[in-house]
């Protein structure tokens, strides 16, 4: 049995050490998620802990389909939490309101090999809120622009050009690192 698989039949059982080791699974990369999206520590942590009182409350809703379920389910009550907590302080609507600068063609670099995943995930963290939001969502949550429409609130048109501007900004970031490093 999994450890997946061992919390959850915990969960159906209503054992109280269950909560706990969840928490110690899965805590850590979900707070990662969080600073995804708002790249505040004290607000992530804020987020992370309302996620799991969410999870927690709501754990008889879970149902096992095997693994891999239990860390996905767990990851879209957590990555409801920060969309409602972005939503609800306005600023995905403020944000997609805003006169979209210029931005000049920057040509999308073929590989990103060479640049450390810590690297590109700070340069990820220093788009503008809303470029950084549809990315995360697009690129790293593989959600399509449909839908990325609809958990924003927002047109499929401008999920799309958000991405650009997106991967533009963040071409220059690695070039510019490129240059530095190399």
């Amino acid at each position: 049995m999994s450890i997946e698989q061992d919390i959850a039949e915990r969960f159906r059982r209503g054992d109280s050490q269950a909560g706990r080791l969840l928490y110690e699974t899965y805590a850590g990369w979900l707070l990662g998620v969080c600073l995804r999206y708002v790249c505040d520590r004290n607000t992530a942590q804020d987020l992370l802990h309302d996620g799991f009182l969410q999870i927690l409350t709501h754990a008889s809703q879970f149902k096992w389909q095997g693994e891999g379920s239990l860390k996905a389910w767990v990851f879209r009550v957590q990555h409801n939490v920060i969309l409602m907590h972005l939503r609800e302080q306005e600023k995905i609507h403020q944000l997609f309101t805003t006169d979209e600068p210029q931005l000049p063609d920057i040509p999308e670099p073929e590989t990103v090999a060479d640049v450390p995943q810590a690297v590109i995930l700070q340069m990820i963290s220093k788009l503008p809120a809303v470029y950084r939001t549809v990315f995360n969502l697009y690129v790293i949550d593989g959600h399509s622009h449909r839908e990325i429409a609809q958990l924003l609130g927002i047109k499929e048109k401008t999920s799309a050009s958000q991405l650009v501007h997106a991967k533009r900004l963040l071409a220059e970031q690695i070039n510019n690192w490129r240059k530095e490093n190399q």
